[in-house]
């Protein structure tokens, strides 16, 4: 049982939920979520949305090894107005914001986003975890070292598990005492991750559930799968799809994802 608060509204339900990847970017890996205008964008989310997708991520920036950083007004020009719109045309819809700075999530959860999607888990900007405890959000909370520009560079573990599960302890609480109560622990996959790293979290993706947080799956056509699988990330829905079936036997309560569709019908059979 899956249950947030939503700026004040409890929104609980029994099975795993599905959260539709939108990058208003020009340069993301996977060219198939590039959104660069609105009407894109519009036929973009009307197209999840009817393939059932719980939840729409709305992203400005990135967030691929060696990929530029954008400033602040940047990021808000390309998400706020995005996130506006959507929620004008879809008031019901869930909507997310992928950002790691504070002021983005305030102006996007205005302009109507609920929920704070942050790779850095509050590591890149400190007045994160005080703004999201102030807007009464849910919080993805997700485990990264150094930066996307560094990250590669940071992929060094003992344990990997046993090191991002140590890192959500630490976080779990740091957000406790910033005032938010509802955070989803992203393990994030190919975050200053190898492959290996990758492979061994989702194996033992239950034991973050001792945390007694919900836990989100970001596998989708990453570089794991397709260069694992000698495809590009194009050819990489069969791949993530076994990924996805993995996770959800071993815990996984929210799928972000490319396609909607065929992540919807491993939930499906995975629940029979």
């Amino acid at each position: 049982m899956l249950t947030l608060n939503v700026k004040g509204q409890l929104m609980t339900t029994g099975r795993p939920l599905v959260m539709g990847i939108i990058n208003r970017t020009p340069d993301s890996f996977y060219s198939g979520s590039r959104v660069t205008d609105d009407e894109q964008l519009l036929q973009q989310a009307e197209k999840m949305i009817g393939e059932g997708a719980d939840i729409l991520d709305i992203g400005g920036q990135s967030t691929r090894p060696h990929a530029e950083w954008l400033g602040e007004e940047e990021e808000l020009r390309r998400v706020v107005g995005a996130i506006a719109g959507l929620h004008r045309r879809w008031p019901e819809t869930l909507l997310s914001v992928d950002t790691w700075y504070a002021r983005v999530a305030r102006e996007a959860v205005a302009a109507g986003a609920s929920i704070v999607n942050d790779i850095s888990g509050g590591t890149l900007d400190s007045e994160m975890l005080p703004t999201v405890g102030r807007l009464r959000v849910p919080y993805i909370c997700m485990h990264m070292k150094g930066t996307p520009a560094t990250m590669n560079k940071e992929a060094i573990y003992e344990d990997v598990v046993m090191e991002v599960l140590d890192f959500f302890i630490e976080r779990i609480e740091a957000c406790r005492l910033a005032g938010i109560h509802d955070v989803i622990l992203d393990p994030g996959f190919g975050f200053a991750k190898t492959a290996a790293h990758n492979f061994r979290i989702l194996h033992h993706l239950s034991l973050f559930r001792l945390t007694g947080k919900p836990i989100l799956l970001g596998v989708s056509r990453k570089s794991s799968i397709y260069r694992t699988l000698g495809v590009t990330p194009e050819e990489a829905l069969n791949g993530t799809t076994v990924l996805h079936t993995i996770g959800l036997l071993n815990g996984a309560n929210i799928l972000r994802v490319h396609d909607v569709k065929e992540a919807k019908e491993a939930i499906l059979l995975c629940s029979k």
